[in-house]
């Protein structure tokens, strides 16, 4: 073995000297062979020498030894000598030990018998490793052993080392460079396994199409992709289920997806042109609609009730088609980054969900899918459509996906969440609201990593919460007064409502895990509204309220929200008169932060009335029904008239009649309430000790029938009128302003217009002037 290992590294050495004339020479014999063909050269070579020697006797004709001799110094030899003693090849053991070391590379790991094809490749190895080489009339040990593949590495370090070879390689055989090509070979093998399979009357058609086919391939020998090629690869997809045309349009597709993109020598190594828009429309739909069909046919995904898929990985057809179906997300990827139009991304993002089985096994490129369909779901330009559709692809990724890619879909979705909210408008919030109710229906399949997660995650929100008070310095609030830790709170209210509500608990048939965590979120807003309590941070305030109005609402958990309020009623900003101003109304639903010129207005004062009244109406009725009403609300009231009776001072009180005739409403129909309440409860025999009897009270009774009921009722209704006419008013706005621009547009380009003719017609006077003054020379 060691004289073997020396000459190997001589012969390596003089390859790397000489080799590269020998190539030049011998162009044409450079060409890769297929495996099928060199096995029948070697049988032929066999049968041949077998006749020659047979009947020797004396062993005068017995073949020589192989390869060089082991004392012959391989750098003194010509190159015909070198070439013409062929090369020694050094056989594996015949008993390999479980962990030995093998002499050469696989690219593949599946063994001939199991349908795996051999890569095309030359004699050399470029990655540098020591593989013994073999010449073509060797007859031991090849038959099962596949060929060694060169890396695209080693390929592209070969570029810049030697250009010249590269060159030489890439014209005389472009295939040895597509690497993707050579993975994707093996699909021909099992293609044809397949068809010879089929009936006989069938094969002999597909043989007559298959010939027509290479005749017509013939024609476009630029690799041009033709609207017939993809025609016929449509017809034996759909037809014969065919994987050949399903590895030509995964191929054609790749292409079409790094359309005009060239490497460093500005040439495309793309195995297909593509040039016409309708040939690579015709090939996105074929690819996007129909390889999913092929792989389903092929590698069919049991899925059971429970929402589990199984796919057949070990099958000897999955495992050729792995490299195709990478090839096919990959691209697909790739394509997602370049397009903008809205209905060819739904249509792109919809081929993902059915291959989502196929993938699970592919950790590195699902982690890739996943970013990128995180992308477009949180992307604010992202119409309503592409935001569902990528969020379709990612529920499917929860339903069918191990406890690790459930983890790692629920961080991303959330991150993608944060980064998507953080330009908050009258234009993205439908967005983001969008966002917020899809995202939270993940957190509850796995209720195991959903309350990981979300845990892991509130607990952020609090340690932020916790730096902000502790390091008390100037810009501290501004890491808890932002719109992205406003949505965190907001996001994960909508979370705990989804999947804590008394209704989903029963469908369930258990008590929600995520229920443990109503406490911390609710300590963790309470705190948050209340780090900075001015004027500024009241649209804040309310934003927090209503999240954490929802979370009681759906749990029926009892949140004490009347002393936040409160704190806003008593604050100098109401206690005082305000200014007038003409200023536009504030939109608090799009705004978590007051302007200073809104401050001490009649503007601002009367919006934060409205929205003391409005959430005071939604805090009562929540409790409406229930049998200790009157004691619940009586502070309040009290409260509110306390702040009415002050209001009516000449000096130091509000004159606001705006903000008083709210409140007074307020109290009237609280005190009717429990009024309503008081009555009802005077006919019950049960003490306040016997619970279940107390909590049956008026449990069946509709709230919107209760005096605070169908204030709210109205009120609601009223304000999603209101919103309606805001909204018209700011499409008409919108409308307008983009008329303004284009007259402008049109007025500037008449502008332009004008100026150049009137330029002309100077050029023009100047020219009449230079020829009478030529005829006045003349005369």
């Amino acid at each position: 073995m060691a004289g073997a290992k020396k000459n190997f590294k001589a012969t390596k050495k003089f390859e790397k000297k000489h080799l590269k004339g020998v190539l030049d020479q011998r162009k044409t014999g450079a060409k890769f062979k297929q495996r099928q063909q060199v096995k029948d050269k070697k049988q032929a070579k066999r049968s041949k020498d077998a006749e020659f020697y047979k009947g020797s006797e004396d062993g005068e004709n017995a073949p020589k030894p192989i390869g060089p001799k082991k004392t012959a110094n391989v750098n003194d030899m010509s190159v015909d000598d070198f070439f013409g003693g062929g090369f020694e090849f050094i056989e594996k053991s015949p008993s390999t030990k479980k962990g030995s070391k093998k002499l050469g590379k696989r690219k593949r790991d599946e063994p001939e018998e199991d349908g795996g094809a051999s890569d095309e490749g030359s004699d050399l190895d470029m990655s540098g490793d020591e593989v013994p080489i073999a010449s073509a009339s060797e007859d031991s040990g090849d038959e099962d052993a596949d060929d060694v593949g060169m890396s695209k590495e080693a390929m592209d370090a070969l570029a810049k080392d030697d250009p010249e070879f590269y060159n030489f390689l890439k014209e005389n055989d472009p295939e040895a460079l597509d690497f993707d090509d050579a993975d994707l070979a093996e699909i021909d093998e099992l293609s044809a396994s397949e068809e010879d399979d089929q009936p006989k009357k069938k094969r002999k058609k597909d043989k007559k199409q298959s010939k027509t086919a290479e005749v017509e391939e013939e024609v476009t020998a630029d690799n041009e992709l033709t609207q017939a090629m993809v025609a016929r690869w449509k017809a034996a997809m759909s037809e014969r289920q065919s994987l050949k045309a399903a590895r030509h349009v995964v191929l054609a597709f790749r292409s079409a997806a790094h359309l005009n993109e060239d490497d460093e020598d500005g040439n495309s190594r793309q195995p297909y042109k593509i040039s016409d828009p309708e040939v690579f429309h015709d090939i996105l739909l074929v690819a996007l609609k129909q390889i999913p069909d092929v792989l389903q046919h092929h590698v069919p995904v049991k899925e059971s009730a429970s929402g589990r898929v199984h796919v057949p990985t070990d099958s000897k057809k999955f495992k050729v088609l792995s490299n195709l179906l990478k090839s096919y997300v990959s691209a697909i990827i790739h394509l997602l980054g370049t397009l903008s139009d809205d209905a060819t991304l739904k249509l792109t993002l919809s081929a993902i969900t059915p291959v989502v089985p196929y993938l699970l096994s592919f950790r590195k490129l699902l982690k890739n899918l996943i970013k990128t369909v995180v992308g477009f779901w949180s992307q604010s330009a992202s119409s309503d459509t592409t935001r569902i559709t990528a969020f379709l692809v990612l529920r499917r990724l929860v339903v069918v996906g191990d406890k690790g890619i459930r983890e790692a879909v629920l961080k991303a979705t959330y991150q993608g969440l944060i980064a998507g909210v953080r330009v908050t408008n009258v234009n993205t919030v439908q967005g983001i609201n969008l966002m917020k109710n899809s995202a939270a229906e993940l957190w509850g399949f796995d209720q195991d990593i959903g309350y990981t997660t979300a845990f892991s995650f509130i607990r952020q929100l609090a340690i932020h919460l916790r730096n902000s008070i502790v390091h008390n310095q100037n810009e501290s609030y501004k890491t808890i007064y932002n719109w992205q830790y406003v949505h965190s709170l907001d996001f994960w209210s909508c979370v705990l409502a989804e999947h804590c509500s008394p209704l989903k608990e029963a469908e369930s048939g258990k008590e929600s895990q995520l229920k443990l965590l109503i406490y911390p979120l609710v300590q963790v807003t309470l705190g948050a509204m209340r780090l900075i309590p001015t004027a500024t941070y009241f649209p804040l305030r309310f934003h927090m309220i209503r999240s954490l109005l929802r979370i009681s609402r759906s749990t029926g958990t009892y949140i004490p929200l009347a002393s936040a309020l409160l704190e806003v009623l008593n604050s100098a900003e109401m206690r005082k008169s305000p200014k007038q101003s003409t200023i536009k109304p504030l939109d608090f639903h799009t705004a978590y932060k007051a302007p200073k010129s809104y401050l001490k207005t009649r503007v601002y004062q009367d919006g934060v009335g409205e929205q003391v009244v409005e959430l005071f109406t939604e805090y009562f009725v929540l409790w409406s029904t229930n049998i200790a009403f009157p004691e619940f609300a009586l502070p309040v009231v009290i409260m509110v008239k306390r702040w009415l009776k002050q209001s009516r001072k000449k000096i130091g009180g509000n004159n606001n009649n705006k903000v008083r005739a709210g409140l007074v409403l307020l109290v009237q129909k609280l005190e009717a309430n429990a009024k309503f309440i008081e009555g009802k409860r005077a006919k019950v025999d049960f003490a306040p000790k016997d619970r279940a009897q107390v909590d049956a009270f008026l449990k069946d009774f509709e709230w919107e029938k209760t005096p605070v009921g169908a204030y709210v009722v109205a009120q609601r209704k009223a304000g999603a009128e209101k919103a309606k006419m805001l909204e018209q008013a700011r499409k008409e706005d919108e409308r307008k302003r983009k008329e303004e621009e284009k007259e402008a547009l049109e007025e500037n380009a008449k502008e332009s217009d004008s100026d150049e003719e009137m330029e002309e017609f100077d050029d023009e006077d100047e020219d009449e002037d230079e020829n009478s003054e030529d005829d006045d020379d003349e005369e």
